[in-house]
């Protein structure tokens, strides 16, 4: 059996946890809602499917950001999964302190969303729950309705943004 080493580590978790998932890729995203002084959007790589039935998907937002009291307010949103011809969307709706749909051509959508257009998939969520956890809330929501045109989908990955081809691999998957 292998000894624990019970030292304290010499780097804070936070940044340990921080170094480590850089490593991760994570498909890009922005998330819009309606606030109730206008719309606001976020860039984000932590959405994923929850569950098939009932159709739910999630994200998580910090509990700091600028968008939290709108989200934590809204009763829907918007996730719009960006390809790969989108970095520069991704870097605006991630920005602090400026208006983040300045020159972005949108349209508010059925469910008062913001639809930002051009995206390679949309899909709207009523929101069904919000949960904090440690320094960030778990948003839920149950999908009413979803388009996709494709395209080439935005990574991000060791702080810079990339694309993906599928396919151009090697292993068992092909």
């Amino acid at each position: 059996m292998t000894a624990v080493d019970e030292r304290p580590p010499a780097t804070a978790p936070a940044e340990l946890l921080r170094r480590t998932l850089r490593r991760h890729a994570a498909g890009v995203v922005v998330i819009t809602a309606a606030g109730p002084a206008g719309p606001v959007g976020l860039t984000a790589t932590s959405f994923t499917s929850v569950s098939l039935e009932p159709a739910l998907v999630s994200f998580y937002l910090s509990t700091t950001a600028s968008t939290a009291p709108a989200v934590r307010a809204a009763d829907a949103f918007t996730v719009h999964l960006l390809h790969r011809g989108q970095e520069e969307l991704a870097r605006t709706f991630a920005r602090s302190g400026v208006d983040r749909f300045a020159g972005v051509p949108w349209s508010a959508g059925p469910h008062g969303t913001p639809l930002l257009d051009g995206a390679a998939a949309r899909l709207t969520a009523r929101r069904v729950g919000l949960h904090p956890v440690g320094d960030h809330l778990l948003v839920v929501g149950e999908v009413l309705a979803a388009d996709a045109e494709g395209g080439e989908p935005l990574v991000h990955h060791d702080g810079g943004f990339g694309g993906f081809a599928p396919g151009a691999g090697e292993g068992p998957w092909r």
